[in-house]
């Protein structure tokens, strides 16, 4: 891939916020934007200024922070959702108009002609606003590619800057990806940003390869929130950018954690264990072969560098857990186990993981010492 600087335009603020029951008070945006702004995200979509005067108000207090990042508003490609939107401060206007004939027809009664005269007239008006313009173009991976063409001409034609590429239903697979951003990026000189949804698990993989095929701008938001299955994550998206394909954004990954924290706590919606970089357990090993390759070697089993996101491996013993984890853990204990006493311990440990379904805390892994160390010094008592 080039290495151009890929610029990261996160809308935790607006997509991440219509995650069905998901509502940020004032306070919460503007710590979330400060922090994003923080961690070197150069652009963000902060909100809709047609919702009404608190959402605009909240946006004005946004824009009054004076952050070091572009921010964005959305509006529909209409008269009245630009005019809710000129004077919010906001440096960009994303103006969303239906370019699939579905959409089109069953959205908005209307036809491919009406939509691209729509957007000749409202991209010139919205320049006079002093606001740089994105043409939203609304479940683009369903339209007519000849008529996303079109409509990606008029708009550079009228003045627009940017073109949003939305899979507003999340359908395509990495490989249409490639094939209909590619299309457009030789097509127009705008600049192009992939928005991408989740709906098959592909959204972080769509946008990797929208990169690739020359979008200029992604989509993200914060643990990958959004409407059904979410966005694209801005923590997969990054640290893939950054360790599999060297592409610099500016931004800074070991904030990832305080800020999934942040979002994860304003939105209600707790952060899966599992969940890939900001995940609790992500760093945490179990299986016996995989902790024995971590301690001779690290780089045997570490495919992102902990250390990066400001963590560290951590090491639990379970059903999987093999004898020289069980050596490792009790010596941070302070507590040294011959291969004979590791040996007992773990047929203990792995006895209480299978009843209990998680792994021992140190008070146990004490307790099971101090009854094995009992048994040794009395192997006739009962029990």
């Amino acid at each position: 891939m080039n290495p151009r600087k890929v610029i990261v335009n996160d809308t935790t603020l607006r997509d991440g916020e219509q995650t069905a029951g998901v509502a940020f008070n004032a306070e919460e945006k503007l710590a979330i934007a400060s922090a994003l702004a923080a961690a070197g995200v150069p652009e963000m979509e902060i909100g809709i200024p047609m919702m009404g005067p608190e959402e605009r108000e909240i946006i004005g207090a946004i824009a009054g922070l004076r952050l070091p990042a572009r921010l964005m508003v959305w509006g529909r490609m209409c008269e009245a959702d630009l005019e809710a939107a000129a004077g919010s401060g906001a440096h960009l206007v994303n103006l969303s108009i239906p370019v699939s004939d579905i959409q089109l027809l069953h959205k908005l009664g209307r036809d491919r002609d009406w939509a691209i005269a729509a957007v000749a007239r409202i991209v010139e008006r919205a320049l006079d606003t002093g606001m740089d313009v994105c043409v939203g173009a609304e479940d683009a991976s369903r339209a007519d590619p000849d008529f996303l063409l079109r409509m990606a001409e008029t708009a550079q034609r009228a003045g627009a800057r940017r073109i949003r590429f939305a899979d507003t239903l999340g359908l395509l697979d990495p490989i249409s990806a490639y094939e209909r951003i590619r299309r457009l990026a030789e097509a127009v000189d705008l600049e192009i940003e992939m928005h991408a949804h989740n709906d098959f698990g592909l959204a972080t993989a769509n946008t990797l390869v929208a990169i690739q095929a020359g979008a200029s701008h992604v989509n993200t938001t914060v643990n990958g929130l959004g409407e059904r299955a979410g966005n694209a994550a801005l923590e997969e998206t990054v640290m893939a950018l950054h360790q599999l394909y060297q592409r610099p954004t500016g931004i800074d990954v070991s904030r990832f954690g305080a800020i999934s924290e942040l979002v994860a706590q304003a939105s209600g919606r707790p952060v899966a264990p599992n969940k890939s970089i900001v995940g609790e357990a992500v760093f945490t090993h179990e299986a016996g072969i995989h902790v024995d390759g971590l301690l001779k070697n690290v780089l045997n089993y570490q495919g992102v560098n902990p250390k990066d996101l400001g963590r560290e491996h951590r090491v639990v013993l379970g059903k999987h857990s093999g004898s020289h984890a069980v050596i490792q853990r009790y010596r941070e204990l302070g507590i040294d186990l011959s291969e004979i006493a590791a040996a007992q311990l773990l047929k203990r440990i792995r006895f209480h993981a299978n009843q209990t379904k998680r792994s021992p805390s140190t008070a146990e892994l004490q307790s099971f010492y101090r009854e094995t160390a009992m048994l040794e010094r009395f192997p006739n008592l009962p029990g």
